[in-house]
């Protein structure tokens, strides 16, 4: 594509994920604008819409890792993560009421989530730059949400739609890494009591710690490094769920546990495994 061809198609693929945001409409899938595997498009797409909820008043409190499974990369075609951006509406505190309705096609997973103590901006940071930059970490759970229809997604579709960015959900119970081994970390997850998903800290990339650091290289090599008091998502702990009604409480071993509740109000048309 020529550079104006570029730009026109990323305002495009801007446009079609916004307007399916507003309309609560998911919308065709944005690979036909930007290709399939264009990731820098994408993420020219995603800049533009956070851009946007910038100017209208929200704010950026950290970032979010997706694609850290191997088996989700297998399914996407590709060998690496992807980022969004975490902005302050994203924030949702332990067992507050979530309405479903401010979702298209919800999923739920299992996180470790960092809070930063000080910048994390070297181009080359390690597993120990994260650490010594880490004040503490927290359960969280994330609410992942696709704009396109039926999760029919390439990477660029994801990267675009802000890494298919939801809702986070933090628990309360800050833990500081010291002798803290996350690699070694179990997780459940239960929807009303009901075991729906397992997994533990290996699956993230081999440990929650490794995935930062992956962020932390990533987004200082786009000129955007991450900063202390962000949050930071390091990725799902085991396979997501979709999310209906309900609690989804998730334990991780020595960070205790979070809640997300969803609840259905009179006003709420989605409908419950959309997401399927």
């Amino acid at each position: 594509m020529t550079g104006t061809t570029a730009t026109e198609a990323v305002r495009a693929a801007d446009e079609r994920l916004r307007a399916a945001a507003a309309s609560g409409r998911p919308c065709a899938p944005v690979r036909d604008l930007i290709g399939d595997s264009d990731q820098d498009a994408a993420y020219a797409v995603q800049s533009l819409g956070i851009a946007r909820r910038l100017d209208e008043g929200r704010r950026v409190v950290g970032r979010k890792i997706g694609l850290t499974s191997s088996v989700v990369q297998a399914q996407l075609g590709v060998d690496t993560p992807d980022y969004g951006v975490l902005l302050d509406d994203m924030i949702v505190a332990d067992r507050e009421p979530l309405d479903l309705g401010r979702f298209l096609q919800p999923r739920v997973e299992a996180e470790v989530a960092f809070v930063l103590g000080r910048d994390l901006d070297l181009p080359t940071a390690t597993v120990a730059d994260v650490l010594r930059a880490t004040e503490f970490v927290l359960a969280a759970i994330e609410v992942v949400d696709s704009r396109v229809a039926g999760w029919d997604i390439t990477i660029a579709d994801t990267v675009a739609d802000n890494a298919s960015s939801g809702a986070v959900v933090l628990g309360t119970t800050p833990r500081r890494l010291d002798g803290f081994d996350l690699t070694e970390l179990g997780m459940s997850l239960e929807r009303d009591a009901t075991p729906v998903s397992t997994g533990s800290g290996a699956a993230c990339l081999g440990s929650p710690v490794i995935a930062v650091a992956w962020l932390a290289r990533e987004v200082a090599r786009r000129g955007q490094p991450l900063r202390a008091g962000e949050v930071i998502l390091s990725g799902a702990l085991g396979p997501m769920v979709d999310a209906t009604a309900g609690v989804y409480r998730a334990r991780l071993d020595a960070l205790g546990e979070v809640r997300a509740d969803f609840r259905r109000t009179a006003s709420d048309t989605s409908t419950e495994g959309a997401a399927a």
